[in-house]
């Protein structure tokens, strides 16, 4: 049998009555029965909170995803159009006011897509030599000129490590005119061009690395807002756009690397995972899935895919080399109005002109 000192039984006493305190009562809750477990965008949520013990309500205010939607007198009903919000999950608050006591009530509810997605085609408008050693993460063109960045990914053959690095290149002849490299514990990921700085991303390092963009020199080191994986990136011009490999896209301020909104990344009811390479092109995000062997165009607004491209035969034009692995890498060349795509350990680049 334990034995307790006094000391020890007075704490245990103190824990078991404050166990069984009821320390509050519900007097409201959000009306489930008015909700749906999933939304469309063209659809409004009906909101009202059911009264459970016949209090009397000054109002009630609503939110979703921590912004104020609205707010109604006493125990009114709300109508929210679903229209202008981003897919995925919405969490609902309702701060009760009552008799001078505020209580709050919670739910969840999930947009999804209503777009079938359009299927697109392309051509090959030119094929260039390229780096078979390079284990892409990104490309994207600044000035005519393309920039890459490549990761320390292990050969599927060989099983040799890549060198993770960022460098410049002449599209043309696949000739690496200017490279930075980085040491095996860093992995490179994905990069974007701003204001006249290269973002780049490392994989699980939770920082980014900027630098000048035509000199190479490494400006300042930028770290994540939080813990996440880093992938792809683009940029709208104003704020960088970034993913962890799960459905959703981070947009980021460029300056303090802070989050300012997000968006999940749907096709229908589905979440896709794994959005990889990034690319901005008139007001649409272009990506590629890790794995598979087409791009996807979302609609930067509300994260729906809109279109996708079967890029599958491509890699029946590659030469078969060591190390060969899945295709991955967008680029938009404005002044040729074409897209630039490869692959990880690919020898050619293609570029292609989408229908």
């Amino acid at each position: 049998m334990k034995k307790y000192n006094a000391l020890t039984l007075i704490f245990l006493a103190s824990l078991t009555i404050v166990s069984c305190r009821n320390t509050s009562e519900i007097f409201f809750s959000i009306n489930e029965d008015a909700l749906k477990a999933q939304y469309s965008p063209n659809e409004s949520l009906k909101l009202e909170v059911l009264n459970l013990k016949n209090k009397e309500i000054d109002s009630v205010v609503y939110s979703i995803n921590n912004k104020k939607i609205g707010a109604v007198k006493g125990a009114e009903k709300l109508l929210f159009p679903l229209k202008d919000q981003k897919l995925g999950y919405q969490n609902l608050k309702a701060n009760i006011y009552f008799e001078g006591q505020k209580e709050i009530d919670s739910s969840r509810v999930e947009l999804i897509s209503d777009i079938t997605p359009k299927v697109l085609s392309y051509t090959i408008v030119n094929t260039y030599p390229h780096d078979h050693q390079a284990y892409i993460e990104g490309l994207e063109f600044y000035k005519d000129t393309l920039y890459e960045a490549t990761g320390n990914g292990e050969g599927n053959d060989t099983g040799i490590r890549g060198i993770s690095s960022m460098r410049k290149v002449d599209y043309k002849t696949g000739k690496v005119l200017k490279k930075i490299e980085y040491p095996q514990e860093i992995f490179g990921e994905g990069i974007s061009i701003l204001n006249g700085k290269i973002y780049q991303l490392t994989y699980k390092q939770n920082e980014c690395y900027v630098y000048d963009v035509n000199t190479f020199k490494k400006l300042k080191t930028l770290p994540y807002y939080k813990p996440m994986e880093g992938w792809g990136m683009t940029n709208d011009g104003k704020n960088l756009y970034y993913n962890d490999g799960s459905e959703k896209i981070h947009i980021i301020d460029p300056e303090t690397f802070q989050q300012v909104d997000y968006l999940n990344v749907y096709s229908g009811s589905s979440k896709i995972p794994n959005i990889n390479e990034l690319e901005w092109v008139d007001g649409k995000i272009y990506s590629n899935i890790y794995q598979k062997d087409f791009i996807i165009v979302i609609n930067p607004k509300n994260g729906a895919v809109e279109a996708l491209l079967d890029l599958s035969d491509l890699k029946n034009k590659i030469t078969k080399l060591a190390d060969v692995d899945v295709l991955n890498g967008i680029a938009y060349n404005p002044k040729t109005k074409t897209f630039f795509v490869t692959g990880k350990n690919w020898d050619k680049m293609f570029e292609i002109k989408i229908k």
